[in-house]
């Protein structure tokens, strides 16, 4: 059985930082791309960020780009997200998604997880 679970969320000021975690488990998670996507509150899934296999290539939102890091540990099968500063916009549900940007989002439809809460607030 495929399982992703995000943890690292919370509550954080303009400005601040958190890193999201994905555990992994149940498929061959060295062997694909993976991506994280949000959702803010009324609003559709966004593609955030995208890793290889390897962790050779990544690609990021033009509305993150320079701030979030996308990392993963192979040996842990685990997928991370470094969030810096932090704005009241970056506020949503954080998912993690097996697949490279656009595919994430139709994976995350069809096979929906958990996903972590980020809210940004002074």
């Amino acid at each position: 059985e495929v399982q992703l679970v995000e943890s690292g969320g919370g509550l954080v000021q303009p400005g601040g930082s958190l890193r999201l975690s994905c555990a992994a488990s149940g498929f061959s998670f060295s062997s694909l791309t993976m991506s994280w996507v949000r959702q803010a509150p009324g609003q559709g899934l966004e593609w955030v960020a995208s890793i290889t296999s390897r962790g050779d290539q990544t690609s990021y939102a033009d509305s993150v780009k320079g701030r979030f890091t996308i990392s993963r540990d192979n040996a842990k099968s685990t997928l991370y997200l470094q969030l810096n500063g932090l704005k009241t916009e970056d506020a949503a549900m954080y998912y993690c998604a097996k697949g490279w940007t656009q595919e994430a989002i139709r994976w995350i439809q069809a096979f929906p997880v958990q996903g972590t809460q980020v809210t940004v607030s002074s």
